[in-house]
């Protein structure tokens, strides 16, 4: 039998890696908000700050939509 604990460890180090290499490709920008709220519940470490949660959001963007936002400066997330 798995140890609970360590199963939902695991789980928890999945969604987190899942959080970290979130990409928009092909999904809309508001599903890509929607899927990064969703992941970064279980990330809040990696974007306990809000710059650097800004930062990983627009790395996530596609190329054609992050040139958009290029050079403009948002206060938050």
């Amino acid at each position: 039998m798995i140890n609970a604990k360590y199963y939902l460890r695991d789980v928890k180090r999945a969604k987190e890696q899942k959080f970290l290499s979130l990409k928009q490709e092909e999904m809309s920008v508001l599903e890509y908000v929607a899927k990064f709220n969703e992941l970064s519940l279980v990330g809040l470490n990696h974007v306990a700050i809000e710059e650097i949660k800004m930062d990983h959001f627009e790395r996530g963007l596609r190329g054609t939509i992050k040139s958009m936002i290029m050079g403009d400066t948002f206060d938050n997330y």
